[in-house]
């Protein structure tokens, strides 16, 4: 089904506007390049110089062109090693900002009832920050392992496992959804979810509402609601 123009860089398809936000009871967002402007993975390794040979990486993860999500960010993340908690501390600082219109649509949808669920293939030092910045009620995220002893602060280049499992990609994250929703006693057609990448269609695909985000062109053609243009509040613009 072809996408109809609904305003200029806002597309949908599927459904009838305005939507009832209130009808939705949950809303959960990926972070990097949705939520954030910035991929953290990216910038951490910038601190070492590797941001060339990550990035490259990211990029083909995010067009879907990595199969395995999980061996991706592996990789990715082995290139840290080396990074300190200061480094992060400064891509946090200096480089991270909500995406526009981000504390806008949060704003809305907690007044109109919606809880908020953070799910992101990025790391708990960020996502923590922004869900404490947003007042987002539910999180999902990777841990970086941090050495202690001799280096203690430095990144080891491995993440920890966790007691839901050991990597947050696109089946945990659709996983997580659904886990909210049941929590939460609503169906997951209650349901929005927002990305931008390839490992953002499973989730995007379980819940009632799905919104691409200035997102690759293989989740623009899957997304109900596609902005393509302007900030994260014009999800506003379908709803009533």
């Amino acid at each position: 089904m072809p996408h109809l123009e609904f305003a200029p860089g806002l597309e949908i398809q599927g459904f009838t506007p305005p939507l009832s936000l209130s009808g939705f009871k949950l809303i959960a967002f990926d972070m990097d390049s949705t939520l954030i402007n910035i991929e953290c993975v990216d910038e951490i390794a910038d601190a070492v110089g590797m941001k060339d040979q990550v990035a490259a990486i990211t990029e083909a993860a995010m067009r879907g062109e990595i199969a395995d999500y999980k061996e991706s960010l592996r990789r990715r993340v082995a290139l840290l090693e080396g990074v300190t908690v200061a480094d992060m501390e400064r891509v946090y600082t200096e480089r991270l900002q909500l995406n526009p219109g981000a504390e806008a649509l949060v704003r809305a949808c907690k007044a109109a009832g919606l809880k908020v669920l953070l799910v992101s293939g990025g790391f708990t030092f960020f996502t923590d920050r922004v869900r404490d910045k947003l007042g987002v009620d539910y999180t999902r995220s990777n841990v970086l392992e941090i050495r202690s002893g001799p280096n203690c602060g430095e990144l080891t280049g491995r993440m920890v496992d966790q007691p839901w499992g050991d990597i947050c990609d696109g089946e945990e994250k659709r996983k997580m959804l659904l886990e909210t929703c049941s929590t939460l006693g609503i169906s997951p057609k209650q349901a929005i979810a927002v990305g931008d990448g390839a490992n953002d269609l499973p989730m995007m695909g379980a819940a009632g509402l799905s919104v691409a985000y200035h997102a690759k062109p293989k989740v623009r053609e899957q997304a109900m609601v596609a902005i393509n243009a302007g900030g994260l509040d014009r999800l506003l613009e379908v709803m009533a």
